[in-house]
């Protein structure tokens, strides 16, 4: 066994068995507990995705929100105990695997296409072949 796969078994235990399918362009809500003394209470931070690095418990993910004009990025270990879980508000289409272009955006430019209607421009006709394109 490699030491590779020795790290992975040993930390396999400790990962989060309920997580949702998270992908880069998404607007999510992330829970996350902070503790203030003897204290404690639980936070939401809601953004895009901007970015997915890492794998197995060292993956993070790079969420940004815009407040007042002002825009806040926070790196989140996704399988961190001290975030108590994740919800999808909206699923943004994307092509590319880092969205770094989205912080020098302002106004509607900002804003990334629904994946549910990005899936609506395939032209399909009705036997499942692809339509030929009008000119």
């Amino acid at each position: 066994m490699s030491t590779q796969q020795l790290i992975e078994s040993l930390t396999a235990d400790q990962l989060k068995k309920t997580l949702p399918a998270m992908h880069v362009g998404d607007t999510v809500n992330v829970h996350f507990r902070i503790v203030e003394g003897d204290k404690e209470r639980t936070q939401v931070f809601q953004g895009v995705v901007l970015a997915k690095k890492g794998r197995g418990i060292n993956q993070m993910m790079t969420v940004r929100k815009i407040v007042d004009e002002v825009g806040t990025e926070r790196q989140f270990p996704v399988y961190s105990p001290m975030i108590s879980k994740f919800e999808i508000i909206r699923r943004g289409d994307s092509r590319r695997a880092k969205l770094y272009y989205l912080r020098d955006r302002t106004g509607k430019s900002r804003r990334l296409r629904d994946r549910r209607r990005a899936l609506g421009k395939v032209g399909v006709t009705k036997a499942g072949g692809k339509s030929a394109p009008s000119a």
